[in-house]
């Protein structure tokens, strides 16, 4: 048997979401929904086998799995359409912007007793196992910390430009859309965090999202985990985050690639060839048929995404120290 799931929103996430789909035994993408006709277009090119439906309430009624991959602020409604009807839940992050409107969505998801999660997609990646087990078995020695390192030479991304919600204050920026992915690694790894200090930069247009982010968070023992974020200036993307042990630290870098160090050189982990990122994909949809199942699953769940929202909130907002 095949899930059969409606994907609303088929901007990058929601393609790239439809390409692994498709490819993966146990999920029929049936129904697709964008207000761009062009997205639909795209998408359909993709999944020629796919139904492009009438509307969302239309796309969420023929589906028993809701993939949202659409801007956060429709998220909600679209969300409790879904569950409220029934249907298992698959959610991009962030969660959503505003603190006491998601606080209700995970009452509300709850309530309902659907399977629910929220994409953050290094949840059961390979790169994520491997820390979270040398941290566990004590391989990594005493944790210390970590350091998060963001740059780019521009935001949106060039190829990120099509989802223009993404230069925004309202929704987008970069601590929304990439450091979230970061703290969620580091809450699961080293325990829940709280912020201490932030200092975000913004652009003389108030319209437009954050282009620094200087932080510190810590955990209950103290442990720090720092933030440095910039947009600006020719260099390539950086993404990195760097859990610190006192034997060993675990680096990863464009979200799905580690490295290890125990004090000299980071050096890669071999992955016999396997593609990071795909296979990151393909472990989210395998835990998300665990998690309709009943079986226990490595996804992020509404209560860690929200928990996650309310450190980058507060980030956004700014806290002195």
């Amino acid at each position: 048997m095949t899930v059969r799931t409606a994907i609303i929103g088929l901007g990058i996430m929601g393609r790239r979401m439809l390409e692994h789909m498709v490819a993966h035994e146990g999920y029929e993408p049936a129904l697709l929904w964008d207000p761009d006709p062009a997205a639909c277009a795209q998408a359909r090119d993709l999944a020629p086998g796919s139904e492009i439906a009438q509307s969302a309430e239309a796309a969420i009624a023929g589906a028993d799995l809701v993939y949202l991959a659409c801007p956060p602020v429709p998220r909600k409604a679209l969300a409790l359409m879904a569950a409220e009807a029934g249907k298992a839940v698959f959610l991009e992050k962030p969660l959503g912007v505003d603190i006491a409107a998601s606080e209700d969505l995970v009452a509300r998801l709850a309530a309902t007793g659907v399977p629910v999660a929220v994409n953050f997609t290094q949840a059961a990646s390979l790169a994520m196992t491997a820390v979270t087990e040398a941290a566990r078995t004590g391989a990594m020695g005493a944790l210390v910390g970590a350091d998060i390192v963001v740059t780019y030479g521009a935001w949106p991304r060039a190829w990120q430009k099509a989802a223009d919600w993404l230069r925004f204050r309202d929704e987008g920026g970069m601590t929304r859309e990439v450091i979230s992915h970061f703290l969620f690694v580091s809450e699961r790894v080293l325990g829940p965090l709280t912020l201490t200090w932030a200092r975000p930069s913004y652009p003389a247009d108030t319209a437009l999202c954050e282009t620094h982010m200087l932080a510190r968070l810590e955990t209950a023992e103290g442990l720090p985990v720092t933030v440095m974020a910039s947009v600006g200036g020719a260099q390539p993307d950086r993404q990195e985050l760097t859990l610190k042990g006192a034997r060993a630290s675990h680096r990863i870098s464009d979200f799905y690639v580690d490295a290890v160090s125990d004090g000299g050189p980071f050096h890669p982990v071999e992955r016999g060839g396997v593609d990071p990122r795909s296979g990151a994909i393909r472990a989210q949809l395998d835990e998300f048929l665990a998690l309709i199942e009943g079986k226990a699953s490595r996804l992020a769940t509404p209560q860690e995404a929200l928990r996650v929202q309310k450190l980058v909130e507060a980030m956004l907002a700014g806290k002195g120290g």
